[in-house]
């Protein structure tokens, strides 16, 4: 059972006492968006009562932390059901995959292209990790990365600093200085050590740009002490951090204002369909306004459609990515990418104008 603190007019206690009353047998886990103090304290009135209670899940919280939720609660009574099962495979799989992808060396940088769309020129480029299996081809995220906190995270982030400081030099050398940006789960970002290794790894040269730390929303503001220390010291050496996935975990504005971002990245989620569901034009039209007041720049993710696009434009993003500019594609071909933009600028220009045919760009 799933069971919040609040319901309504009641509340899990009194919850937790009919349970009591019916001789529940099944396990409960708890989830409020209190304090974790007040959530420990409602798992100890369960237990005084002699109910099966399994760790709280603080709101917001991830699905793969829900899974982990479930798979603790299947491994408390030594039984797993089929659902179950298949997230525990699942799980190994994708340990296992990446395990050999680094022992192997499978493992590649891919790049989707950041466009600003005041000139709509590429300005940037998100830095995204793929495997190339001997068998079984290109392997992307959703079938690559593990849950959050498994310990593969470390060795993958080293592998994806080294790599796109590597890229960065050879983009340079070919006379597109880009800023890039990479992704880092806030519990590497924060470890011993990570700080230094990372300033070492950046180039010493002039016209680098700096290097964007991309950290998700949830992970943001649930280590904000620790982000913003990190943040302060990186700043140092050009690096900044901007709030991925922004809007997927609902932070209070109270949090948002102490969070240290440049950037503000908008949730795909919010963005799709932004041109003709009023709220979703509306929602984006305020995070628009709230990055701009805070002096950081907005990027809207997952930007599928003309229409889309020309919506953002008008409500003042700055930048965006998205299959209507390109897909993620290995280095090489970026770089080409790259050198024929200026034709499907000027195309995707009319186009977002109302006029023109579709950019060979967008295949």
């Amino acid at each position: 059972m799933i069971l919040d603190l609040v319901l309504g007019r009641s509340d899990a206690v009194d919850v937790i006492r009919k349970l009591e009353f019916l001789k529940f047998a099944g396990r409960i886990i708890l989830n409020s968006g209190h304090e974790q103090a007040t959530l420990c304290k409602f798992e100890q009135v369960g237990k005084a009562r002699g109910l099966r209670m399994l760790p709280s899940l603080h709101k917001p919280f991830r699905v793969t932390e829900f899974r982990a939720a479930i798979q603790a609660a299947a491994e408390s009574d030594g039984s797993v059901s089929a659902g179950q099962q298949t997230v525990i495979e699942s799980t190994a799989a994708k340990q296992r995959i990446l395990q050999e992808a680094l022992d192997n060396d499978w493992l590649e940088v891919w790049y989707q292209p950041k466009i600003d769309l005041r000139l709509l020129r590429i300005c940037g480029a998100e830095a995204l990790v793929r495997a190339r299996h001997p068998k079984h081809g290109i392997i992307e995220p959703a079938k690559l990365l593990p849950p959050v906190g498994d310990p593969l995270y470390k060795p993958l982030t080293l592998f994806v600093v080294k790599q796109v400081m590597a890229d960065w030099l050879a983009f340079a050398e070919q006379g597109h200085p880009l800023k890039l940006s990479i992704n880092v789960p806030a519990s590497i970002l924060c470890a011993p050590g990570f700080v230094d290794f990372i300033r070492n790894a950046l180039p010493a040269h002039p016209k680098f740009p700096g290097l964007i730390v991309e950290v998700t929303e949830d992970e943001a503001i649930r280590d904000m002490a620790w982000i913003y220390e990190i943040a302060t010291q990186l700043r140092l050496y050009n690096i900044w951090i901007s709030i991925d996935d922004f809007g997927s975990a609902y932070a209070s504005l109270s949090r948002i204002k102490d969070l240290p971002f440049r950037e503000i990245k908008l949730d795909k989620g919010f963005v799709a369909n932004c041109a003709t569901d009023s709220l979703k034009r509306g929602l984006c039209q305020t995070v628009s306004e709230l990055a701009h007041c805070f002096g950081a720049s907005v990027c809207a993710e997952g930007v599928e459609t003309l229409e889309d696009l020309r919506c953002l434009v008008d409500l003042g993003f700055d930048t965006a990515q998205g299959i209507v500019f390109a897909r993620p594609m290995p280095a090489k071909l970026f770089v080409e990418f790259i050198a024929t933009q200026q034709g499907a600028v000027s195309i995707n220009s009319n186009m977002a104008s109302g006029g023109g045919t579709q950019s060979s760009a967008q295949a």
